[in-house]
C-alpha cells in the first residue's frame, strides 16, 4: 500500500496552540526539587565532570547559573566546597573545588544514584505539563489526515473513519490479513499530529530519577529562546519535540510496561508507552508476543479507562503518572481470538484493513512502478490478476507489488541489464510467493 515516503509536516508554534512554555526557575524553590536532593546532585556532577564554575555546571545540569550559584553558596556554608579564586573578574564568577567532606558527599550520592546530566523535573511539574499539552488539544483535520495517508492506496472512506478515531485519543484496533498496511496506517496517524510539545530529560519521583527523553524515539525541535512577552528563558530541563510515535512489536512483554531499574546507574528508564506520552503508542503484531494478548489488554484496562497509570519503583512504592497517548493496536489475527469482550469494550474504535481489490492492487502496482521509473505493461497486470492469483490461490496482498518489483530489479541488476518489467521476469519473481506446490502458471498456458 505504500507508494512513496511521506513528506515531513510543519511543526506549529506551541505558544500559538496554547501550550505553555516551561520557564527557567529563578530560585531553588522554583526547581520543584528538594534542596538536599539538588545539593547532592550538583556535588556529584562537579565530582564527575571536574568543572569548577557555576556557569559550567549550570550548562551541564541545564539549570540557570543563579540557581547553581545558590547551591554552591549553600555547599560553601557547609564546608563542602572551597573557593579557588576568580574565574572571570568582570562578572565575579568564582572557581570552586570540592573539599574532602564534599568529595565524600559526592561519592555517597553517586553510590545512591550514578546518573548525572540534565537535572530532573518534579513529578508535579511533569503532570501539569502533560495536562497542558494533552494530545486531545491537537485536532486532526481531514486535510492533515489525507496528507499523511497520501502515500498509501486505501479503500474509499478510510479517512472518514480513521480521523474521528485519532481525534478521540482513545484506543484504536487495526486488524486484517498481513501485508496490507496496518503498521503504515498506524505510523501515518502519528504524523497527523503536528503540534510540538515539551518533554523532560528526566523526572524525579520520591528521590528517584526516571530517564525520559530518548533521541531514538523523540524528535527534538529548535528550542524557543523565550516565551512571547516574557523576560525569562525557557527551562532547559525540557526538550521541545514533535508529538512522539513509539512502536513496539513482538518483543513486547508485561515487564516492559513498567519502569526499568538499572542496577549500575541506580536510575530508571521510562517504559516505551510512557515515552509516547503526548503522542501515539503502537503495539504492533498483537498475538506474536511471548505474553498472551489478553494479559496485555488487562494491563491497559485502567490506563485506557482512567487515563492514569501506576508504575512501581524498586522500593515497592507505586507512582501515579498520566496516561495521555493514542494507543493503536495492530494484529493479523481475528480480534475475538485474542481479546475477550471485556477487553474489546475498552477499545472503542476498530478498523479492518482489508485485502486490496483488483482495482486497488493495480493502483498500488502502478505507483510502485512509477517510483522506480518502470513502465507497467498490461500483460503483466492481466497475468497477475487473471492467472497467477486465481490459479495458485495465493492470497492477494498490498505488499506484493513492491515485493515483485524489487525482485525484478535485482534480477536485472544481476544480469547487468536495464530494469524492465516483463512476463519473463514476473514469472521468476512470483515463484518467491510460492513456498510449496506447483510452479506458477505461465501466461497463455
Amino acid at each position: 500500500m505504500d507508494r512513496t515516503a511521506s513528506t515531513p509536516h510543519p511543526t506549529r508554534d506551541p505558544a500559538r496552540d496554547g501550550i505553555p512554555l516551561p520557564l527557567a526557575p529563578e530560585s531553588l524553590a522554583e526547581t520543584g526539587l528538594e534542596p538536599q536532593f539538588l545539593l547532592r546532585f550538583v556535588l556529584k556532577s562537579t565530582y564527575v565532570t571536574n568543572l569548577e564554575t557555576p556557569t559550567a555546571i549550570a550548562d551541564y545540569v541545564k539549570l540557570p547559573e543563579q540557581v547553581v550559584d545558590d547551591v554552591f553558596e549553600a555547599a560553601k556554608a557547609q564546608k563542602l566546597v572551597e573557593v579557588l579564586g576568580l574565574a572571570d573578574p568582570r562578572r565575579s564568577i568564582y572557581r570552586y573545588a570540592l573539599t574532602a567532606a564534599g568529595r565524600d558527599w559526592a561519592i555517597e550520592a553517586l553510590q545512591q544514584c550514578a546518573y548525572t546530566g540534565p537535572a530532573p523535573v518534579s513529578l508535579d511539574a511533569y503532570r501539569a505539563q502533560v495536562a497542558a499539552q494533552s494530545i486531545s488539544r491537537d485536532q486532526i483535520t481531514p486535510q492533515s489526515m489525507a496528507r499523511v495517508l497520501s502515500h498509501l492506496v486505501l479503500p474509499a472512506g478510510t479517512i472518514e473513519r480513521l480521523g474521528p478515531a485519532a481525534n478521540s485519543g482513545k484506543a484504536l484496533l487495526l486488524y486484517g490479513p498481513p501485508g496490507n498496511g496496518k503498521t503504515s496506517v498506524a505510523v501515518a496517524i502519528g504524523k497527523a499530529f503536528d503540534q510540538s510539545i515539551y518533554l523532560p530529560h528526566c523526572i524525579e519521583a520520591d528521590g528517584q530519577i526516571i530517564r525520559f527523553y530518548d533521541p531514538v524515539v523523540h524528535t527534538a525541535q529548535p528550542a524557543e529562546q523565550r516565551a512571547n512577552g516574557a523576560t525569562r528563558q525557557p527551562d532547559s530541563r525540557w526538550v521541545r519535540c514533535r508529538r512522539p510515535v513509539v512502536l513496539t512489536g513482538g518483543e513486547l512483554t508485561i515487564e516492559m510496561l513498567d519502569l526499568c531499574f538499572d542496577p549500575i546507574s541506580k536510575s530508571y528508564e521510562a517504559p516505551a508507552h510512557l515515552k509516547a506520552t503526548g503522542g501515539v503508542y503502537i503495539a504492533d503484531d498483537l498475538g506474536r508476543q511471548r505474553v498472551r494478548p489478553l494479559d496485555l489488554i488487562n494491563r491497559w484496562i485502567l490506563p485506557l479507562e482512567r487515563r492514569i497509570d501506576f508504575l512501581t519503583l524498586h522500593t515497592g512504592k507505586k507512582i501515579e503518572l498520566p496516561f495521555d497517548q493514542l494507543v493503536v493496536l495492530s494484529t493479523n489475527s481475528p480480534p475475538h481470538e485474542l481479546i475477550d469482550d471485556a477487553g474489546l469494550r475498552r477499545i472503542p474504535y476498530k478498523f479492518r484493513v482489508p485485502v486490496p481489490t483488483p482495482t486497488l492492487y493495480e493502483a498500488i502496482l502502478q505507483q510502485v512502478c512509477e517510483a522506480q521509473g518502470l513502465a507497467l505493461p498490461d500483460a503483466v497486470v492481466g497475468y497477475l490478476l487473471e492467472e497467477f492469483y486465481p490459479k495458485t490461490r495465493v492470497p492477494m496482498s498490498a505488499a506484493h507489488p513492491k515485493f515483485l518489483v524489487d525482485h525484478v530489479i535485482e534480477r536485472c541488476r544481476f544480469q547487468g541489464i536495464e530494469p524492465r518489467l516483463d512476463l519473463e521476469f514476473i514469472h521468476d519473481a512470483v515463484e518467491n510467493l510460492l513456498v510449496e506446490g506447483e510452479p506458477p502458471p505461465i501466461a497463455g498456458r
